[in-house]
């Protein structure tokens, strides 16, 4: 559920375990469209890979979602949609973002989830959404922030319909 909030580009959830977790991914995943980029920052463990499994598998894709950590990115495409999962945990410094030439995949036929964005900061394009996990016991906390007009758009369309447990 959301907490009391007057900031309108923002939503809290309280996320108890990865069915949580799913149901938010069930939730997100349609109102992402080409184009949007979505930056995931939190630590370690806290679930941002779980999110992007939740919603490729929302979104009908059936095969392996595997963390990027050692290959930068994972390839997805979904209904002529382009889903690029990047991990950039492994950067040393922000410019290996020019290096690896990953640039060329933020397209408007493209949705990008970046994972650890911080690492490739002054050179990654400005996120539509940030999604900011917090621990919190033994589940998590999720702040949905809107950066942009079509990030204001998919968050308020997410506050309108969000059920913490949304079935299958």
């Amino acid at each position: 559920m959301h907490s009391p909030d007057d900031n309108q580009s923002t939503l809290t959830v309280q996320l108890a375990d990865e069915a949580a977790t799913a149901a938010l991914g069930r939730q997100l995943a349609p109102l992402l469209q080409p184009g949007m980029i979505v930056w995931l920052d939190g630590d370690l463990g806290a679930g941002k890979t779980t999110l992007v499994r939740s919603l490729l598998r929302a979104r009908n894709h059936s095969g392996p979602v595997r963390s990027p950590t050692y290959t930068l990115i994972e390839i997805y495409v979904i209904s002529r949609i382009y889903w690029y999962h990047f991990d950039f945990y492994r950067f040393n410094f922000p410019e290996e973002f020019l290096d690896a030439g990953l640039g060329e995949y933020f397209r408007d036929d493209a949705v990008c989830l970046v994972e650890w964005p911080e690492k490739a900061a002054g050179y990654l394009p400005a996120a539509d959404l940030v999604i900011r996990f917090h621990f919190a016991g033994n589940g998590r906390t999720l702040d949905v922030v809107a950066c942009s007009e079509e990030g204001q758009e998919c968050l308020r369309a997410l506050k309108r319909n969000w059920q913490p447990h949304a079935a299958d």
